[in-house]
């Protein structure tokens, strides 16, 4: 008697490849409803303080540059961290990166909230820092932006705010793996907050509505503490910042 023929065993799914869909996925929905909810946080927030602040400010303040330039600057931390939430192999820098991902992208989403009540363009044109000296006063010295000077426009504007990747710089990271990828996107990620921190710090100064004050100092204080634990990580992995640019 023959005996019957058994069934070929299935091939396993992919799980490693379904989860990574997934994760990305997730991040990608997750990101998109930060983005809503620091909308509607500018939105009741400016509506708040309609009744006690001064008009809307003018389109050359620091609120609305502030609101525009900081908007450009978080974007790339966002497109960066969020390469390090699937790419990075410790599990510190993933931690990192989640929180850049969902701070940064909830407060981009309260800047625009605010251009959107105002009246004003999401993002600012003909050139970055306008609203920014290049060059403070004595009285404001310690909130000059580093590097300012290294990249400008004919107009004395900078063509890249500080701090900010190049194109061939973001290149490299998606083409790196392992290791090298956190300590890359941590040299990065450091540099691009050490460029930012001034810019908050300025309009934390400086600006003429209260939340846009606030939020200023938030994204300051927070960075500086970021900055610190990115240096930290990079001494433990025996490498170097990058030099302003």
């Amino acid at each position: 008697m023959t005996a019957p023929a058994q069934a070929e065993p299935e091939t396993p799914p992919n799980d490693t490849g379904n989860r990574r869909r997934v994760t990305k996925t997730g991040l990608v929905i997750g990101m998109i409803l930060t983005l809503l909810v620091g909308v509607l946080v500018g939105i009741w927030a400016n509506g708040a303080l309609a009744g006690r602040e001064s008009a809307q400010p003018s389109p050359d303040s620091v609120d609305v540059g502030f609101s525009q330039d900081m908007t450009v600057h978080h974007n790339q931390a966002v497109e960066m961290s969020a390469m390090a939430l699937t790419n990075a192999t410790d599990p510190a820098v993933r931690t990192l990166a989640y929180d850049v991902v969902t701070t940064q992208q909830s407060q981009i989403g309260t800047m625009q909230g605010w251009l959107s009540l105002w009246d004003r363009p999401s993002l600012g044109s003909g050139g970055y820092m306008k609203w920014m000296p290049a060059h403070s006063t004595p009285a404001t010295m310690d909130h000059s932006m580093p590097g300012m000077d290294a990249a400008t426009t004919s107009d004395t504007t900078p063509a890249r705010m500080p701090g900010m990747a190049t194109t061939d710089e973001l290149d490299e990271l998606r083409r790196t793996t392992g290791p090298a990828f956190d300590v890359r996107y941590l040299q990065l990620l450091l540099r691009h907050h050490q460029g930012g921190i001034p810019m908050a710090q300025y309009a934390a100064d400086h600006a003429s509505v209260s939340a846009v004050a606030v939020l200023a100092r938030q994204i300051a204080s927070t960075q500086q503490a970021e900055s610190t634990a990115i240096e930290n990580l990079l001494r433990m992995k025996g490498a170097q910042p990058l030099p302003m640019n």
